[in-house]
């Protein structure tokens, strides 16, 4: 006789879907990719910082000694990247020491804090993302979110949820924003907060409806389910 298939309970669907760094955002927008855009984003921002405005030859020498490390870095050999790209070229761990006080140096905290969180070592991660201080449009929402995921994953709700809403607060970009603005949803609803998880699906609702959306399509779920557990 078949086994019959068990669909998950809704508590297990908010445990997958809230605080999962890589699953749910690596299958629907690709994160990483956006992560590793925000990288390149900042290191080609330097090189051209210092290429116009002369900000020193240490900045120089930092964005040229990163490139093996962020090569890695996009084949997604976080280990290697971190500690040792090979080449004699340092990893993001010893760049963001060695270049301290640059907007390089600044990018491979951030590079190194994304290495730990996909390799599971999350104090590591929150310490490198907090010294971090990226500039643009993506990065600082997505170092709040990144910090989010590892809060999470260490059970330190509180501060996840908190770093989820900086990371809303953070960006125009509506497709980070309305994700966000999703994660902080489910995790209010697993922690029992009823009425701010309907505040940030309604939010998502009303502020970036998107119908190409997934998560648009079906925040009426989200929202039907939540105040039916707020009764």
């Amino acid at each position: 006789m078949a086994k019959r298939k068990v669909s998950p309970t809704v508590e297990e669907t908010i445990i997958q879907e809230s605080y999962s760094p890589a699953a749910s955002f690596l299958e629907k927008y690709q994160t990483v990719l956006l992560y590793v855009l925000g990288g390149i984003v900042v290191l080609v921002a330097g090189y051209w910082l210092y290429k116009y405005m002369i900000v020193g030859p240490k900045q120089q020498e930092a964005v040229a000694a990163m490139w093996q490390a962020q090569t890695l870095f996009e084949q997604d050999s976080f280990r290697m990247a971190l500690e040792n790209p090979g080449g004699g070229f340092d990893g993001f761990q010893a760049l963001a020491d060695k270049y301290s006080g640059t907007p390089a140096g600044s990018t491979a905290s951030y590079c190194a804090g994304i290495c730990y969180l996909h390799l599971g070592d999350y104090d590591n991660a929150i310490s490198y993302l907090e010294k971090s201080s990226p500039d643009g449009e993506l990065l600082p929402t997505m170092r709040f979110g990144a910090l989010g995921d590892a809060y999470s994953e260490k059970k330190d709700f509180a501060s996840a949820l908190k770093h989820y809403d900086k990371a809303v607060d953070a960006t125009e970009n509506e497709l980070l924003a309305a994700y966000y603005l999703k994660k902080l949803g489910m995790l209010n609803e697993f922690q029992g907060n009823k009425d701010a998880a309907i505040k940030a699906y309604e939010r998502l609702r009303t502020d970036y409806p998107n119908q190409s959306s997934q998560d648009w399509r079906e925040v009426e779920k989200y929202i039907y389910r939540a105040q039916g557990a707020a009764k």
